[in-house]
């Protein structure tokens, strides 16, 4: 089975309205391809729907709504959660150590690549689904397949 790991920049898409959004939809409606988060991107996602109040985009009422799905969503399982495991904060840090002083990585997108590179490895995903430019450097660097639905 071919299997995606959705990073936050994606994943918000399928809640919210934004550019790239149809085409994650797309994506998120083929039942044959696992979806896949990180325990990190729970709280992302729940941050970034957070952050769409503060800017205008969303109201507090409908941030519960989006709130509830989601967390709805992933406690069905469909995008599987994967743990944050000690190999992940080991590997971010030598992801941070490698390109970290020629591109941007920020901390929680190591955390997300390095769940993506050990899913990868383990043959459950060909590709990370991300519209964040500086994460898909990274990863096409490390050899991730990517799909940024923003340029499908």
């Amino acid at each position: 089975m071919a299997g995606s790991f959705l990073d936050t920049s994606a994943l918000a898409k399928h809640y919210h309205v934004e550019p790239g959004s149809a085409e994650l939809d797309r994506h998120w409606a083929d039942s044959a391809r696992a979806l896949f988060i990180s325990r990190v991107g729970v709280i992302e996602a729940v941050s970034v729907f957070a952050g769409k109040v503060r800017t205008g985009d969303l109201s507090a009422s409908a941030f519960m709504v989006l709130r509830k799905r989601f967390l709805h969503d992933v406690g069905n399982g469909r995008p599987k959660l994967i743990r944050l495991l000690v190999k992940h904060f080991k590997e971010a840090d030598r992801l941070i150590g490698l390109h970290g002083l020629a591109r941007r990585i920020r901390t929680l997108d190591a955390l997300q690549l390095a769940v993506a590179i050990d899913l990868q490895r383990r043959g459950m995903i060909d590709k990370l689904v991300s519209s964040d430019k500086h994460l898909l450097s990274v990863a096409v660097a490390e050899g991730i397949p990517v799909f940024d639905p923003e340029n499908p």
